[in-house]
């Protein structure tokens, strides 16, 4: 079924996975950890593939898996490190797996990269123009803090309007930890003319070392009252994961307060954290998805 069909009836409930890096060993752990999803019953999961297309294969597989266990996947697609050829390759498997949605984008840019990195597919648009012989329907990635190669969010957004111009039918967000953000994006994006469901992407810190890896991935403000609690608490494990398991609740709340139109949550392949999150909105989920 179409993401964007969904988002037209009803709020989502939305978890990513990704491939793990020892294909064999760890694919069947990963299964089972989308059985145990099934039961939080998502609109859809997402599956990751690489900023270097490295696992694409995989990630087409994990797909058909999900799709298998009657429930909607959304394949990423990575165009910067593609050759048309690959794109292609990708493609075919998708559609024979039944896969209807994809999240177009162009990859983050490895540190090392040359300059040819994204030779064929400099922005997430040529990607997207170019899968549009496959009809599936497109997703796109947006960035409440701006897109850290923009100077400004403005220009980011004119980005953002390309993106739905060339097709998306609706946009997932990098993770942030400030709301304050989101509702900016959302508000801007509204003015300029974006009109696409713009879902919140959500991912609890459960560890002090998080918070070097999120700065250095994605560079998302971490707000002081949490980065407080976290170091507060840093010589236990069981309450470090206690904080950011309700701060990433608190974030849940006010999102559905305000009017987002679904939740989309980055649990790191780890189910016990979509249900720790689930068991806490039980009410929420029941009534207001």
């Amino acid at each position: 079924m179409r993401i964007d069909e969904i988002l037209k009836r009803k709020r989502t409930l939305s978890f990513e996975v990704f491939p793990p890096k020892k294909a064999e060993t760890e694919t069947e752990q990963l299964f089972e950890t989308i059985r145990e999803l099934k039961k939080l019953s998502p609109d859809f999961i997402s599956v990751t593939y690489g900023a270097s297309g490295s696992n694409a294969r995989n990630s087409a597989e994990i797909a058909g898996f999900i799709k298998s266990e009657g429930i909607e996947p959304l394949a990423h697609v990575t165009g910067g490190p593609s050759s048309p050829d690959e794109i292609d390759a990708v493609a075919e498997k998708l559609k024979a797996l039944g896969v209807e949605n994809v999240l177009a984008l162009r990859g983050d840019k490895p540190s090392d990269y040359a300059e040819n990195y994204c030779k064929y597919f400099k922005h997430a648009t040529d990607l997207q123009e170019y899968l549009k012989k496959y009809a599936f329907t497109l997703g796109g990635a947006c960035y409440p803090e701006g897109h850290a190669e923009c100077q400004t969010l403005y220009a980011d957004l004119e980005n953002l309007k390309k993106k739905e111009e060339c097709g998306a039918k609706f946009f997932i967000t990098q993770i942030f930890y400030d709301n304050a953000y989101y509702y900016r994006l959302v508000s801007e994006a509204r003015r300029i003319g974006i009109v696409a469901p713009i879902i919140p992407g959500i991912m609890p810190i459960t560890h002090p070392k998080n918070i070097a890896r999120i700065k250095s991935m994605c560079g998302s403000t971490i707000p002081i009252e949490l980065r407080n609690m976290l170091e507060i608490y840093s010589d236990n494990p069981v309450l470090t994961r206690e904080a950011g398991i309700n701060y990433a609740v608190y974030q849940i709340m006010d999102l559905i307060a305000k009017g987002a139109p679904g939740v989309h949550l980055y649990i790191m392949n780890r189910a016990d954290t979509a249900f720790e999150i689930y068991e806490r909105l039980n009410n929420f989920f029941n009534e207001l998805f």
